[in-house]
């Protein structure tokens, strides 16, 4: 799948919200990036090659919020299904986000707290652990986990501060969060 005019989009208005030329430094998770807006080049700092794509949309998406003036964090947490065509995308979310999740911390939840090494974040008193992670500066994503038991199969569950909707669409929410899944 080419990606082509979603990062020249998203070039396009980093463009228009920076108008300086030196490169600018953006910590995505446990990663941080150097956007060079003069060259339309996004290096990820700790092994020096391109980022991928997708994530490059997202730090060009995240990066033209933050010149703009990011959102407060509002302190109130949303699901998936309570965005903008969440619920219609919800199955296919819950497979690339949640499910990864619950296979790797599911059967010993308190396992997600190993994630708070290379993520900065918090614990939290919720579920039988949860996390809270700074996906990116002013981006917290709250982390659920329970175990299962004689009933019901563990579970997880990823929350996002009702904020994010102004900084990213539900599309790169879902992708955002399929990182997420994947790399905690």
């Amino acid at each position: 799948m080419s990606y082509d005019a979603a990062i020249k989009k998203a070039w396009d208005n980093v463009a228009e919200a920076h108008a300086g030329t030196e490169p600018v430094s953006v910590r995505f998770l446990s990663d941080e990036y150097s956007v060079d807006a003069a060259a339309r080049r996004i290096l990820s700092l700790s092994c020096n090659v391109p980022a991928r794509d997708f994530v490059s949309i997202l730090l060009l998406h995240y990066l033209t919020a933050k010149l703009r003036g990011l959102p407060q964090v509002e302190g109130e947490w949303v699901s998936f299904k309570e965005l903008p065509g969440g619920e219609s995308y919800y199955p296919a979310f819950r497979k690339r986000a949640i499910e990864p999740i619950i296979r790797k911390h599911g059967n010993d939840p308190e396992s997600i707290f190993a994630a708070l090494e290379k993520v900065s974040g918090s614990r939290v008193q919720q579920a039988d652990a949860a996390i809270t992670i700074q996906a990116f500066e002013g981006v917290p994503v709250l982390i659920e986990v329970w175990a299962g038991d004689d009933e019901f199969g563990p579970e997880a569950n990823l929350l996002f501060d009702r904020s994010i909707r102004k900084i990213f669409c539900t599309e790169d929410i879902a992708v955002l969060a399929g990182f997420i899944g994947k790399h905690v």
